[in-house]
């Protein structure tokens, strides 16, 4: 395994990480978690990632009782929560958001569903649009001084909004953002490297990165719908199936395929070709995984090899294919 800084922190996330999100609680038993969850840890992976909202709180239930049933050493992995959505089937207005009563409330429901008296990580899941972000930085505070959160953050936030939480935090003393967490995949580019570009060396913004494969587009086995034993497939929501194919003018099957025709033609599993090529950016700090099955997580840890193994005109060739 590698191990990267956090953007400009001293933490040391594995490069490659592990999440529940559409798996735990959901599609896989806790078995099948426990299982996941040790090979993860064997392999050198150190960051386990999860949200309140994950099956309403389930998946933070099931990874805490699997991590400690696993007995990991607590200063040999760091783990996280979201929130934003909140836990409940339909939550009412104090459930969800970023209010200063939602976000202290919801971190202190997922100490106690993940088993642990701290959160190395939190993000802000995504922007509340109903609560002034000087409120919502000043809640982070609060926990982070409580000892409650070492390092807070933000999942897709308009980089605009991003600098005026660190500007705020600044002013007042308060415990700024460390990190974010963004989608970024061969389909998915510019948030990640033009919009946040000024952040990283600007705000030393490190970034946790979800759906490397689309969620799963990029392997090319949804070419013909979506089959029963994948992840789109057992998948409720026609939501994230739509999002993930995209817009018919964008073309994303189309590019998919002759994404998949590279790999074949490298020898390599064009999974690992996708996570390997989000680890080439210096600027993610870790590749979170998902995967209902060993032998997926196990094909998927090749990207840390691959991603050393070609120069930079194979890449150059992989990126032509999404053009």
């Amino acid at each position: 395994m590698q191990y990267r800084r956090l953007g400009a922190s001293g933490l040391q996330l594995s490069a490659l990480s592990f999440g529940a999100w559409l798996t735990f609680g959901r599609q896989i038993d806790r078995d099948r978690a426990r299982e996941l969850i040790a090979v993860a840890w064997d392999h050198g992976i150190n960051f386990f990632d999860n949200a309140e909202a994950y099956a309403n709180g389930q998946a933070e239930q099931v990874m805490g009782d699997v991590i400690a049933d696993l007995r990991l050493p607590r200063d040999g992995f760091c783990v996280s929560s979201k929130v934003m959505f909140g836990s409940a089937e339909n939550p009412c207005p104090t459930q969800r958001g970023l209010s200063r009563k939602h976000v202290i409330e919801a971190c202190n429901a997922a100490l106690k569903r993940l088993r642990v008296d701290h959160l190395d990580l939190y993000f802000c899941h995504r922007p509340d649009p109903d609560t002034p972000v000087a409120e919502t930085v000043a809640a982070m505070d609060t926990l982070v001084r409580q000892g409650k959160v070492l390092y807070w953050g933000t999942s897709e936030w308009p980089a605009q909004m991003i600098q005026k939480a660190v500007r705020i935090a600044h002013e007042r003393y308060f415990q700024p953002p460390s990190m974010e967490q963004p989608q970024y995949n061969l389909l998915c580019r510019e948030r990640v490297e033009i919009e946040y570009e000024p952040l990283y060396a600007g705000l030393g913004l490190g970034t946790t990165i979800w759906s490397p494969l689309a969620s799963g587009v990029l392997t090319g086995k949804y070419g013909k719908g979506f089959p029963e034993d994948t992840r789109l497939g057992r998948s409720p929501s026609e939501v994230v199936k739509r999002q993930a194919l995209g817009r018919p003018d964008e073309r994303r099957l189309e590019r998919v395929g002759h994404f998949v025709s590279i790999a074949v033609e490298l020898g390599e599993k064009p999974a690992a070709l996708a996570i390997a090529w989000c680890l080439r950016n210096p600027n993610v700090s870790s590749v979170i995984l998902g995967a209902s099955k060993t032998e997926q997580l196990l094909e998927n840890l090749q990207a840390l090899d691959l991603a050393k193994r070609y120069d930079d005109s194979v890449w150059q060739r992989v990126e032509a294919a999404f053009k």
